[in-house]
């Protein structure tokens, strides 16, 4: 049976993820069957395995870094954001339905279950499995519902990595104060600390880990230094800014930042080109000047068509094209460039219709059922 370890943070957006893909990829290396996992994933930037299954796109990547096939078994339970409080719920690679709320007992219950079997059949088939938890297992009101961090560590019997940000400040305080907030149980499940993203002489951390040591009882077992070359595709387009400040560049590509942008991160290879500046726009006036507009994926296609009529984006992006500019239209976007979309059944919202941006001679009908 695979060895367990777990890589959980003080915050979202620490470095989780790359972390447990380099210990896939040094695992891999030293000669190790390794399986990524994480339980439960929130995340519209999906992967698509041989099968046609959806999980989170940083398993897929980490099944890169592990030389290994992407599996539904490596995040058993996808969650995708929709319009309001609504999110889809994508269990062993497929759409189980929509759900508001995800604090009752049965509901917890399924995560679970669905967890437990996934890492029963990893176990099997594999020598270590790297586990990722999800934003911060100090959450005293989500105890009794977790379903990513230390109830996957038990459930794994995974000692755990707990990660902290040095770029943010404060990464001290807030591996004292995670340590503090959780459960005696679950804090001997710690098995080290890691610093993360630091820039600077590690030197001049020696007495702050001395203290963070001896408050905490753990050890600091790194620092990694910050690497402003490292690209990662994120999980949340919360870390898009809608305008970036850019030097001079030969193409201006202007991204449309949709209220439901799904699989955001398909414009990023462009910010690797040196003659290409890419920007994220949520107004009309961000699409002056931009030889591209790209119109990307939406989780709620309609309602970002809406969306874009009251901000005034529908008038820009068509007077674009009429002007002969180029625009790019990636799955919602396309439906939206079409000349009407459909949902008779609410497939993805409440039931209707819309027309598009008429700029295509096409028409979108959501039917049940989705094909990857």
């Amino acid at each position: 049976m695979a060895r367990c370890l777990m890589v959980q943070g003080t915050a979202s957006g620490v470095g989780k993820s790359l972390i447990a893909t380099a210990l896939c990829r040094l695992l891999m290396q030293n000669g190790c069957r390794v399986a990524p996992f994480k339980a439960w994933n929130m995340s519209l930037n999906a992967c698509v395995t041989s099968d046609g299954a959806e999980i989170g796109k940083a398993q897929g990547i980490q099944a890169e870094a592990a030389g290994v096939l992407p599996s539904s078994d490596f995040n058993p339970m996808l969650v995708k954001p929709k319009a309001g409080q609504t999110s889809q719920v994508v269990l062993n690679g497929r759409p189980y339905g929509d759900f508001t709320g995800f604090a009752a007992p049965d509901f917890v219950r399924l995560g679970h279950e669905t967890a437990a079997a996934a890492l029963e059949r990893l176990k099997a088939d594999y020598d270590w499995i790297v586990i990722e938890g999800a934003g911060s297992p100090a959450e005293p009101n989500l105890r009794d519902r977790d379903m990513a961090n230390m109830a996957i560590a038990e459930l794994a019997d995974a000692p755990v990595l707990l990660v902290a940000d040095m770029e943010r400040g404060g990464a001290f305080a807030a591996l004292v104060g995670t340590m503090a907030l959780l459960e005696p149980c679950h804090r001997q499940r710690v098995a080290g600390l890691i610093l993360n993203r630091y820039h600077g002489a590690p030197a001049i951390l020696e007495s702050g880990i001395r203290e963070v040591e001896q408050r905490t009882g753990k050890p600091v077992l790194g620092v990694l230094p910050a690497q402003a070359d490292l690209y990662w595709e994120e999980e949340d387009a919360a870390t898009l800014t809608p305008r970036a400040t850019l030097a001079e560049r030969d193409l201006t590509v202007a991204v449309i930042r949709l209220p439901h942008l799904a699989n955001f991160t398909d414009a990023t290879p462009l910010q690797a080109e040196p003659d290409v500046a890419v920007r994220y726009v949520d107004r009309p006036e961000g699409l002056v000047g931009a030889d591209l507009i790209i119109l990307p994926g939406s989780k709620n296609t309609i309602a970002d068509l809406a969306w874009l009529h009251e901000r005034g984006l529908a008038n820009a992006i068509s007077a674009h094209s009429r002007s002969k500019g180029a625009t790019l239209g990636l799955c919602g976007g396309y439906q939206m460039m079409g000349l009407r979309l459909e949902d008779p059944d609410g497939r993805e919202d409440a039931p209707g219709a819309a027309d598009g941006l008429g700029l295509l001679p096409v028409v979108t009908r959501f039917e049940p059922g989705k094909r990857t």
